[in-house]
């Protein structure tokens, strides 16, 4: 599923084209484009669907969304692990490369 999800910009990159900001979607930040938003100010919540600010949402409204969708267990079904959550959803464990912690002899 693919929602739209209220965050808040973090911050803009007004030298990037097309204009980009930083969102936090609830401790979550990624990267989305603020074309249609490009009056949109560091602080305001905007919706965010496949990358692309929307449009803006007051932040109460934003936060009720944020929490219900937690609540839901629907931002880390978005946000979460790809290939975690595929792995889940075929009912196998997830596949993960053993870490090099570097202190092996070589």
């Amino acid at each position: 599923m693919c929602l739209a999800v209220p965050g808040k910009v973090v911050s803009i990159d007004d030298s990037a084209d097309p204009l980009t900001g930083l969102i936090d979607f609830g401790g979550v930040q990624k990267q989305a484009c603020l074309e249609y938003v490009s009056d949109v100010k560091v602080g305001e919540y905007v919706i965010v669907h496949v990358g692309f600010a929307l449009q803006r949402l007051d932040e109460e409204s934003a936060l009720a969304s944020l929490q219900l969708f937690e609540e839901l267990g629907l931002l880390e079904e978005e946000f979460g692990d790809a290939w975690e959550q595929a792995a889940k959803e075929a009912g196998t464990a997830a596949v993960t490369e053993p870490q090099d912690s570097g202190s092996e002899a070589r």
